[in-house]
């Protein structure tokens, strides 16, 4: 890893200020909402709006790149970025900070696409697995990272979106610096989400259900911290500790994945996530009990999305792989919308610790759909399974279908080993 570190070290330095930036202002706006007076209604459609862009920029930004090319999209987004992350603080209106963030969303999206494009072309089939795993582990960095960052200036006047615009500013220079001529550029056609049902009823309804988990706690978590009274540094630790859970619990989990019943291991997962969630309504134990709360969450759903890739290829032929990614993109990226949507309408209508009953009831809602999904057919046996590849559920498409190589590589290894064995006998 450490030679991976060091030929890509400065597009992984570009991609840890990009999520600086962009784990700032999510967390910033939640903060700086509740002061400019906006409702909870208002908070929630502006974080689902994020997600709008971010799916809109997944589907329509290959097109641009075959279009006019990698740089030109890569600079042209990054300048959409740099001036909206400046106009939050001109225009504190939440049907414009509504609008801006369906563009930042489309733009961020784009940006991915591009920058994972590039980190893609560096690696080699020996070294694809260390460098994704290596991305992953920059991108929860980032954004635990720029939480504290928001303790260095007041989140009501301009400084804090002046510094997250000149983070993404400046994550441009090593990426364009450091790139070797574009890559050519393609990706699958994606497979339909009714023939992804029929595939893996359980991996196509996870990830729809955990997308609407992913973009409440992205969204929302400062919103909720800000009406429950935290202070803004309690909130930047709150919102740190979701995402610290899911870095540090994604490579145990992940072991675990590839050495038993990926159904077990979900409904477990969602079941204790939602006995320990649903405990943050009843239980009192201060401040420290609300950041154990949030380590199990981030801990929980971060790692399931990788989880439900895995098992979901557990059933797919290797050649299908890579077309089943753009199906479950599409469905969590339906679920990140809505998922703020029915959050805020909750916390408008029953109060800020609504907050923890919708989380909980979701990872109930996927605990009992595992348990009854494990009643309709047997599980493929261990030995037969696909490798776990992490992944998180902000990647572009293209993280995702690096992801997906990386198990056709190991399963065609696999293959290729038995094969060898079998010969031997």
């Amino acid at each position: 890893m450490l030679t991976v570190a060091r030929n890509s070290w400065a597009l992984l330095l570009g991609m840890l200020l990009l999520m600086l930036g962009n784990g700032l202002q999510g967390t910033l706006l939640g903060v700086r909402g509740s002061t400019e007076g906006f409702s909870t209604t208002w908070m929630s459609i502006i974080m689902s709006a994020y997600f709008v862009g971010f799916l809109g920029g997944s589907r329509i930004t290959p097109d641009l790149i075959r279009r006019v090319g990698h740089v030109r999209v890569f600079a042209a987004l990054a300048s959409f970025i740099s001036a909206v992350l400046i106009l939050y603080a001109a225009a504190p209106d939440p049907i414009v900070w509504t609008v801006m963030r369906v563009v930042i969303g489309f733009c961020f999206s784009g940006v991915y696409v591009v920058a994972e494009s590039w980190l893609n072309d560096t690696a080699t089939n020996e070294t694809r697995g260390q460098t994704m795993s290596l991305y992953l582990i920059v991108q929860m960095m980032g954004i635990v990272t720029a939480q504290g960052l928001l303790n260095v200036a007041d989140p009501s006047g301009y400084n804090l979106f002046i510094i997250s615009s000149v983070l993404v500013s400046v994550s441009f220079a090593p990426i364009l610096l450091s790139v070797s001529p574009a890559p050519a550029f393609h990706t699958t056609k994606p497979m339909s989400l009714r023939e992804l049902f029929t595939v893996s009823p359980l991996g196509l309804v996870g990830t729809f259900l955990l997308g609407a988990i992913f973009a409440a706690l992205f969204g929302m978590s400062s919103v909720f911290g800000s009406q429950i009274g935290l202070t803004v540094r309690e909130i930047s630790i709150f919102v740190a500790s979701i995402y610290l859970g899911g870095m540090l619990l994604q490579y145990p989990i992940g072991w675990f994945s590839d050495r038993m019943d990926r159904r077990l291991l979900i409904t477990g997962l969602t079941l204790f996530g939602a006995i320990i969630t649903i405990a943050g309504l009843v239980v009192d134990g201060g401040f420290g009990w609300l950041l154990f709360l949030a380590f199990v969450i981030g801990g929980v759903s971060n790692p399931l999305y990788s989880l439900y890739i895995a098992y979901t290829n557990d059933f797919l032929e290797i050649e299908d792989m890579a077309a089943a990614s753009g199906g479950l993109i599409f469905a969590s990226g339906i679920g990140a919308i809505s998922g703020p949507l029915i959050l805020g309408w909750m916390m408008a209508n029953w109060g800020p610790y609504s907050y923890f009953a919708y989380i909980g009831i979701v990872l109930a809602v996927m605990t009992a759909y595992g348990t009854y999904r494990m009643t309709q057919r047997a599980a493929p046996a261990v030995e037969d399974t696909s490798s776990y590849a992490p992944v998180a559920p902000s990647s572009s498409p293209v993280a995702v279908e690096v992801a997906q190589e990386i198990a056709i590589e190991l399963a065609l290894e696999e293959e290729r080993n038995n094969e060898d064995a079998i010969d031997i006998t």
